[in-house]
Formats: C-alpha cells, structure tokens, sequence
C-alpha cells in the first residue's frame, strides 16, 4: 500500500498536477519562463517611488523587473487568487508577502495560456501603490527574449560586513551586485523582489522619504529603497568605519549589470 502512495505522488509531480505544486511552485515556473519569452503590446505604467514629475507612462513591454526565483522562495509566502482578466486574456494572480513585514508586497498577474506575466504591482507595507505596470492590449503572440538570472557573488555578504563593519542588513535582504562610478560605490540589496540601494560616497545626499544618510568619518552611506524611514536608519546606525575599496573585485561592468 505504501509502495503504490508514493507511485501516486510520483506520477502527480512528474504531470504537473495542481494537487502536488503549490502556489509558489507555480508562480516559480512561470518566472522561469519569463527568462526566455514575453508579451508584447501597450502597457501602462504608473511609479510612485521614487516621486516623479510625471508619475504615468506608456510602453511596449513590462519593466524589467529583476526577480530572484530562489530568494523569493526564501522570503514570501505566495497564495494564488481566482482567475481574473488582464487585456482581456486570462490570468492567474498570484499575491507575494513578505517574511520581513517592513518590505514590500507584490501582486503578479500571469497569463493563463503562455504562462508569463502580465502585470504586477508592488505596494509598501502601510499598503501604498509604489509601482504598477498593466497589458492594456496584448499582441498575438509573445516574442522571444534572453533573461539570465546571475548568481549570488559567493563571498560578497561577508566582504560587505569587512567593508561596513555595523552594517545590519534589513532582514531578508542580501547583497547581489556592486557598480562603481569614480570615487561612488553602489551595493545592491535584494530579496528577490524588493531591492535597496546602499551607497558610500564622499559627499551625502538630502534625506527624504525613502532615502536614509548618514557620515561616517569622512565618507556618507545612503540607503535607498521602500522600506519605512526607520528601518533604513536602523541599518546604517551602527556603522562603525566605511573601507568600500575592499569590494573591488566583487565590482560588475555596467554594461552586464542585469
């Protein structure tokens, strides 16, 4: 008997059956394959954050939104909703929230019949509309594209910590790339959706809703991002001595930055 229940359970994960993927398995599946195919047509476009003159826009395609399959695992729980519409074709929704309450929540529509997405919307956790990105009108077919997910640098949170020592990561949050622009260093931190900028320069930056700054020594940190003013400040509280040039060999060109 017990031979013949896990043949079963085999057979429900080998065809795919909705019995043995969960919602996360699912949303997973169809990141994956948005790496390698998208829609196209006339998508609408609103960014509240950062704050913009003109907040609404018009494009061919969704922003580019750089999804980190394993860290989302890690940090959201993912729940499937009932089947909706978007540009008149239909799609599952799929609600992200966060392990870290402070982060952000995200909302992705996925077509039903191709599997990729169609919207999505990131919300701050007080439930603000940061970001919202719509199909108003999809073309017949999708279009082929080459999306790579980089790997996590090995051994960048650890050089970071050297470099920042008092650092305290938001939680969920890791270093994923490092960009360098003259005397400018720019750590990105992710959790596979949300992401934050921790930046070391010589000169700071006006604080405003979003950005946290703080001298240390004769160097600024900025963190920007849309956690709530106080964790920003929290991170970088404790931040003993600034050494960036310690993370020159974790730096990416700018032209393979994802």
């Amino acid at each position: 008997m017990r031979r013949v229940s896990w043949l079963v359970s085999a057979a429900l994960i080998l065809t795919g059956s909705p019995a043995a993927a969960t919602s996360m398995d699912n949303l997973l599946l169809a990141l994956k394959r948005a790496r390698a195919l998208a829609a196209r047509g006339h998508v609408e476009v609103t960014v509240n954050f950062p704050p913009q003159a003109s907040p609404a826009r018009r494009a061919a395609q969704l922003p580019a939104v750089p999804f980190r399959p394993a860290l989302i695992a890690r940090n959201f729980t993912v729940s499937r909703a009932v089947p909706e519409s978007v540009a008149d074709r239909a799609v599952t929704r799929y609600d992200l929230t966060p392990h870290n309450a402070t982060a952000g929540h995200w909302t992705l529509w996925v077509d039903s019949a191709w599997n990729v997405p169609l919207a999505f919307e990131e919300r701050l956790a007080d439930g603000t509309l940061a970001r919202r990105a719509s199909f108003t009108k999809v073309n017949p077919t999708p279009a082929k594209v080459t999306r790579p997910v980089p790997a996590l640098p090995a051994g960048l949170r650890g050089a970071l910590m050297r470099a920042l020592p008092g650092l305290r990561l938001p939680p969920g949050f890791v270093p994923v790339d490092v960009q360098r622009q003259d005397l400018r260093w720019t750590v990105t931190l992710s959790d596979g959706l949300n992401v934050l900028a921790l930046v070391a320069a010589p000169r700071g930056v006006q604080v405003a809703p979003g950005v946290a700054s703080r001298k240390v020594g004769v160097q600024w940190l900025w963190l920007v991002g849309t956690l709530p003013q106080s964790a920003l400040h929290e991170a970088l509280s404790r931040v003993q001595q600034v050494n960036p040039e310690t993370l020159g060999t974790f730096v990416t060109p700018a032209d393979s930055n994802p």
